[in-house]
């Protein structure tokens, strides 16, 4: 079962202040393969687009309403912090993995605080928005977002001429007074640590009086799909948005208009379930894949097959077949991989190079080392406490192979370590999860998902999702 307070009936999650209390029934064992998979899952909303578009809706030209929306704790927080400010978000008809969402703007005020949990979209989105309201705002959030970089966040807002009181930690907790309007013009940032910096000012810029010029300067930006993300969503609601040359952006001020979106599934998440096929052997396949997407989840359809997968689509759906899968004997080889671009698939595809016949490296993958937790030393710290062999890099990860052993895996509070864990479960016996519960950040159907749909070992939990019954 989920340990989260999603299974209880009487819990409404928008409007619970802690919304997952992990680890209360202890370690979760991850289940082993028996053999190969022939798994058909439709999966949640995109949580970056759910963010994107929650934001972007609370400061459009009218109603807004998101279709098949992402209902996790990253989400809600968002929502959360939008109705703390003024807007008006509302549940409205029903569908497999909850209501659609109605949200229409309100005039923005501050007097109010932000729970910003673990989630780097609400951190680092919602300050900029804020800026535009009138009055004190305060942001906090966990212990280990305590952690997390927000120097380019407050900093930047300070250059647009925003009062904001860190006590010159340049990390949460902090303030800042908004005066109603923000002048804008041109600035420059340094967003090597997080293409998220980029995406909160691009955001909010139309309702700049001047607009916005944001220029990177910086050596590296990760992520560069979900700035083209931000920019895609941008242009679907009317604001012009240029780059006339890498790392420079420039948004012209005007009204965002209202529309109503359908939330493709999260691609990112779909990661470990397609992973699986080749871990297990047989087929996973994935419902409702877009044909085009900025998710860069989107990248799977090339990477898998680096590692011997086969993968088709057909009917709007993406299937991997991974043969007989390493438990069933396949040859997985070990590929050298730069993920950039990807970051965020880079736990599963370390976890399933972990089980290769021969060693990898991943690359371009340092800034994951800023994300929930410092994700290179704790993947590291918990293959090699397996019996792996994992080795950091400036940049990235090298994974030799070694046979691993069963033993406690820790989680760190992030999501994509628990189902990185999960993974290797899949081949392991014996693995135990301290907190498949955090999973509840992007995707609280995680451990029923696993051991449903994609095991059948468990009825599937489309008709309820969060755990309500």
């Amino acid at each position: 079962m989920l340990i989260s307070k999603y299974s209880n009936p009487e819990f409404d999650p928008y409007e619970s202040d802690s919304l997952v209390e992990p680890g209360d029934d202890g370690p979760w064992e991850a289940p082993t393969a028996s053999g190969p998979l022939a798994a058909t899952l439709s999966l949640p909303g995109s949580k970056s687009l759910t963010n994107r578009e929650l934001v972007l809706s609370a400061i459009s030209d009218g109603a807004s309403t998101l279709r098949a929306p992402l209902h996790s704790r990253d989400s809600t927080l968002m929502v959360q912090a939008l109705r703390g400010l003024g807007t008006i978000v509302e549940e409205v008809g029903a569908g497999p993995y909850g209501p659609d969402l109605l949200i229409t703007p309100g005039e923005l005020t501050g007097g109010t605080s932000i729970d910003c949990g673990l989630a780097g979209t609400v951190m680092r989105f919602i300050p900029p928005l804020a800026a535009l309201a009138l009055g004190p705002v305060s942001f906090d959030g966990d212990e280990a977002a305590r952690r997390r970089p927000m120097r380019t966040t407050v900093d930047s807002l300070r250059h647009l001429g925003i009062d904001v009181n860190d006590d010159g930690r340049g990390t949460l907790p902090f303030s800042l007074y908004g005066t109603g309007e923000v002048e804008g013009g041109e600035i420059a940032i340094d967003a090597s640590a997080s293409s998220q910096f980029v995406s909160g000012l691009l955001l909010v810029a139309a309702r700049f009086r001047r607009g916005l010029t944001l220029v990177h300067t910086g050596d590296t930006l990760p992520s560069m799909p979900h700035i083209e993300m931000t920019i895609a969503t941008l242009r679907e609601r009317g604001v012009e948005v240029e780059s006339p040359e890498p790392g420079r952006w420039v948004v012209a001020p005007g009204p965002i208009r209202a529309r109503s979106v359908d939330i493709e599934p999260d691609l990112s998440n779909a990661a470990p379930f397609l992973v699986a096929a080749l871990v297990a052997g047989g087929t996973v396949t994935i419902e409702g894949w877009p044909d085009a997407t900025t998710q860069v989840g989107a990248h799977l359809e090339q990477i898998l097959p680096r590692f011997g997968a086969k993968v088709t689509r057909s009917g709007g759906a993406l299937t991997v077949d991974g043969g007989a899968g390493i438990i069933g004997g396949a040859q997985v080889p070990g590929i050298e991989l730069d993920l950039s671009e990807g970051g965020e698939l880079g736990p599963a595809l370390v976890a399933l190079a972990a089980l290769a016949d021969g060693p990898s490296r991943v690359t371009g993958i340092g800034h994951l080392r800023g994300h929930e937790t410092d994700r290179l030393a704790a993947l590291a710290a918990e293959i090699n406490g397996l019996g792996g062999a994992v080795t950091e890099l400036p940049d990235g990860l090298l994974i030799e192979p070694r046979p691993l052993h069963g033993g406690l895996w820790h989680s760190y509070e992030d999501h994509r370590m628990a189902t990185a864990g999960a993974i290797i479960g899949l081949g392991v016996q014996g693995v135990l999860i301290d907190d498949i519960a955090t999973t509840a950040k992007t995707l609280p159907q995680f451990a029923e998902l696993w051991t449903g749909p994609l095991l059948g070992r468990a009825p599937a939990v489309a008709s309820d999702p969060l755990g309500l019954l």
